[in-house]
């Protein structure tokens, strides 16, 4: 603790300049802190400059209650951070900074420029405003800890940097170009804190039988998928699908991906449904329309405004009816069978893509070694946790932000105020 003019200021450090760490040191530094961020990277927000395909999905308009049902993995962990400082209370303080802000489909907000970049300047604005010290290209060789309590860190340089309390806030090991590379577990361990098992989460998925080279790039949009495990359903998704070299991904594959675990023991498939809209007898009418249009035409002909080109091949394959076929000399029987091509088209799940294209890692330090209230290790006095290095997992959608601005919140406060 350092004094100033006879006011005992507590000094922080913020492990990561990312959306935990600069959040967390913004609020220990509004709560009259001197806080410094030590970043091993030369910017501060390298993968929030990333995140969104650029767009950065800060965070969802939704309800806290609706919020928390969409942090699969240990989201009642998350009410105190949550109700601490929750999406309304993150979007008033970006906007408060000049930041404009939009919502779109799913309640997902973006920066109103769909720039990432500007969601990083924005909170370099607060940094700048709130005085907080950053210093790049640092690396945390453990934390130094005496008589059960944080004393501050020593970096890879052999330097000491003393502090009365120190945040933990360096991601996980997904997009390790990011930095993300897993320090921080390293050094949670070494405070004696237990690692859960870590796995890619919001990936992409490799598939057999793979996809048609012509079907590779295409966007899906308005479908349906299953996730079923052992034949049994265990998630269903509706919304976007993007075929790739190596399989499937998009905004439904990366969340169906969450539950896609133990591939050496159980068989996941994922079943595919092209016209959710439609039930099996409104898509039978569509089609006799369809084939109504055509009659004269060749049944692969025939297909042409019911489907995306690229999947033609496809389904036809699936439907074992001769691509050149009269449509009218086709049967009830191989109609019901294109249907079935159609909505029900099935892969099965080979293997989920590596960490290091995962949007987050699932997994992280355990929950139960960390205050959820305070956001402080049960283990070591003034050692906090925020982000991704939590083992918190949710969907996309703006949540897994979300919640590592509020970890950060929380931590940041509870640095300063705690005794």
């Amino acid at each position: 603790m350092i004094s100033i003019k006879g006011v005992h200021m507590k000094k922080v450090l913020v492990i990561g300049a990312g959306a935990a760490g600069t959040m967390a040191a913004y609020f220990a530094a509004n709560s009259g802190a001197r806080v410094t961020i030590l970043e091993k990277n030369k910017m501060i927000g390298k993968k929030l400059r990333i995140t969104g395909k650029g767009r950065c999905n800060i965070t969802n308009a939704s309800d806290v209650e609706e919020i928390i049902k969409n942090i699969y993995r240990n989201g009642n962990f998350m009410y105190s951070s949550l109700y601490s400082f929750s999406n309304d209370d993150l979007m008033n303080l970006f906007e408060s900074y000049g930041l404009k802000l939009k919502v779109e489909r799913g309640n997902r907000v973006f920066p109103e420029s769909d720039k990432a970049i500007d969601v990083v300047r924005t909170i370099e604005k607060m940094m700048d405003d709130k005085k907080i010290k950053i210093e790049y290209k640092n690396n945390v060789e453990s934390i130094l800890v005496k008589n059960g309590k944080v004393e501050g860190v020593r970096l890879d340089s052999g330097r000491e940097v003393l502090s009365d309390s120190v945040i933990i806030a360096t991601g996980g090991v997904s997009y390790p170009i990011t930095g993300s590379n897993g320090d921080g577990y390293r050094i949670a361990k070494q405070c004696g804190h237990s690692i859960t098992r870590l796995k890619p989460a919001l990936v992409g998925i490799e598939i057999k039988p793979l996809p048609k080279r012509e079907m590779i790039g295409l966007n899906l949009r308005n479908i349906s998928i299953s996730l079923k495990k052992n034949n049994k359903k265990i998630y269903e998704d509706f919304g976007e699908l993007e075929f790739r070299d190596y399989g499937i991904d998009g905004p439904v594959i990366k969340s169906a991906s969450c539950y896609v675990e133990n591939l050496e023991k159980y068989n996941y498939q994922i079943e595919l449904d092209l016209k959710p809209a439609l039930s099996f007898e409104k898509l039978d009418n569509r089609i006799q329309r369809d084939f109504k249009k055509y009659m004269n035409k060749k049944f692969e002909d025939s297909l042409i405004e019911l489907l995306p080109k690229t999947m033609i091949d496809f389904v036809i394959d699936s439907s074992e009816i001769e691509r050149d076929k009269a449509v009218h000399q086709i049967t009830k029987e191989e109609r019901y069978k294109l249907i079935h091509s159609i909505k029900n088209i099935n892969f099965d799940v080979k293997k989920l893509r590596p960490i290091e294209e995962a949007i987050v890692t699932s997994g992280g330090i355990e929950i139960k070694e960390i205050n959820p209230s305070t956001m402080e290790s049960k283990k070591v006095k003034g050692l906090y946790f925020a982000g991704e290095i939590v083992d918190i997992d949710a969907y996309t959608g703006g949540y897994n932000l979300q919640s590592a601005f509020s970890m950060g919140y929380l931590a940041g406060i509870s640095s300063v105020n705690e005794e």
